[in-house]
């Protein structure tokens, strides 16, 4: 069951105060409207009914899919008063992130509807920029995202898009479950910390010598 309430707020355009309505917790199962609204990331969209502007509220969010088994939470600060029901979850096969911003949750979400591990993903859109830079195919300031995008046949899609192009690498997810198990210490993540696995993550696991990356 999903939860939402009504709280006042002030448009950050015209200034004046109206009423939006605020979801603190979405389960895809019983709420496939909702699934779609956070897919699309209009769950944390509003407008003004004064200047009728549109605006983006990034409010905290506990996402739930019973069906694929994963809990996300958004949030662009650290997990807290929530960490105590992970242990349980964990235990049941549940997989655990902290995602900080819409884009972010929405990409997961994708991810583990796909049945694939967000690790493997983090590995394949890091291996890919290194190959559009060291292959001379751009600078690293002019890259503006690393996208997931599907996994077809075996094959992981990841484009990087820069202001005016866009390219697309095509990367065996049996090459990247090889790599990961090679050093399963390096890569290993623990759900009940609600992890951030993200690009900065990934790009701490072979930036520090010492232990699993920054996490929170």
């Amino acid at each position: 069951m999903s939860t939402s309430s009504e709280i006042k707020y002030i448009c950050p355009y015209c200034g004046r105060e109206m009423t939006i309505t605020i979801y603190q917790t979405v389960n895809a199962d019983t709420d496939p409207d909702l699934r779609e609204a956070c897919m699309s990331g209009d769950i944390f969209r509003h407008s003004c009914p004064h200047c009728h502007t549109d605006f983006m509220v990034q409010n905290p969010l506990v996402y739930s899919d019973p069906s694929h088994k994963f809990v996300l939470y958004v949030s662009e600060n650290p997990v807290s008063g929530i960490a105590d029901f992970a242990g349980p979850l964990v235990r049941s096969g549940y997989r655990l992130r902290r995602c900080e911003s819409v884009r972010a949750f929405t990409e997961k979400i994708q991810i583990f509807e796909d049945g694939m591990d967000d690790v493997a993903v983090e590995l394949a859109k890091y291996d890919s920029f290194i190959e559009f830079i060291d292959n001379r195919k751009g600078r690293p300031e002019d890259v503006t995202s690393v996208e997931y995008q599907r996994v077809f046949d075996g094959v992981m899609k990841i484009n990087i898009r820069t202001d005016d192009k866009g390219l697309t690498f095509h990367i065996p997810v049996g090459m990247l479950e090889e790599e990961i198990e090679e050093d399963k210490e390096r890569y290993e993540v623990n759900d009940e910390d609600f992890p951030c696995v993200n690009s900065d993550w990934i790009i701490s696991l072979f930036t520090e010598p010492a232990g699993n990356g920054v996490q929170n």
